[in-house]
Order: C-alpha cells, then structure tokens, then sequence
C-alpha cells in the first residue's frame, strides 16, 4: 500500500455546489426568456406550427398559471409550469430542461415538485400535452415514470398526429 500525502484527496475534489433550488418565477430574466424562446423553437423542428401548444411569455404570465424555474447558483438549469384547468385538474405546460443540463436530474426534480404542487392544490388529475416526434421520447419516457398514461385530448385540444396526450390521477 503506497502512503497517502495530506493533500492526496483535494486531487479530485471538486467546488462544491449548492442544490438546485425550484423558484417560482416573474418570467422577466434573460435566462428565463431565452430558455423558453428556445422551447419554441424546439417545438417548430418537430411539429407544424397548428401543432404547437408552447405557451409564450405573455400566456405564461396569466393568473391561472404558476410558472417555477430551477437554479444552481447563477445557472438556470430548466422550468415548468401548471396551468389550472379547473379546481380539480391541472396541466403540465412549459416543460424544459436546459441543454446544458440535461441528464443531471432537472427534469425529475422539477416532476416531483409539480405532483407535490398538484396533491396540495387537491388535483384529482394532472394532464399534459406534448409532441409526437421520435425528439420527444425521451419526455414520454420521463412522463411514464411518473405514472403518465396516454388519454385522449383534455381542455380544448383536439386529436392530432403531431400530440400525445397523458394524464394521471393523483
């Protein structure tokens, strides 16, 4: 066994960095507003533009909408919304983890904060829309975790190739 120095451990250490943090936000930091402008822009490589159901800026700042942003440090690391439907039905809107970021565990996070928020709003169902494209699987994969089934279309949507539907009751 070779000896150990004093400073043998600090050569893989690493800064330390706080948790991410769930905000809710005013939606008025660049970072926040260039996060979802990417959103959109996502949603327009893979789906039609009457296919796009990405709320922009303004339709997120509406009263029947929380909207959170997850933070480490100064680095916005995604968001998500609910949209309440009615007072016992609420829909996941907004989505995104940044790409920085992905695959560091954002996206559960940010589920497990929205089922927390719809159990203390008493929602009895959490529903979602969200495209049909092979680029979106891997958020039918996380919505499947989390105990998502598809439905049929809920609210005022209406069937469309280029939508998946899935809902969940709580």
């Amino acid at each position: 066994m070779l000896p150990r120095g004093p400073d043998s451990s600090a050569r893989h250490s690493h800064p330390m960095q706080t948790a991410m943090e769930i905000r809710i936000d005013d939606l008025s930091s660049p970072a926040v507003v260039q996060l979802l402008r990417e959103h959109l822009q996502g949603m327009t490589l893979h789906s039609p533009p009457q296919s796009i159901h990405a709320l922009g800026l303004e339709a997120l700042r509406k009263p029947e909408i929380t909207f959170w942003a997850v933070w480490q440090d100064a680095d916005l690391m995604g968001c998500a919304a609910i949209k309440q439907l009615d007072s016992g039905h609420g829909e996941i809107k907004s989505m995104r983890t940044a790409s920085a970021h992905l695959r560091k565990g954002v996206a559960t996070l940010l589920m497990r904060h929205i089922l927390d928020e719809a159990r203390h709003r008493s929602y009895r169902r959490l529903s979602l829309e969200t495209g049909s494209a092979e680029a979106f699987a891997p958020a039918h994969r996380l919505y499947a975790r989390f105990g998502f089934k598809p439905c049929a279309p809920f609210a005022d949507y209406a069937e469309d190739p280029y939508s998946v539907f899935m809902t969940r009751e709580m």
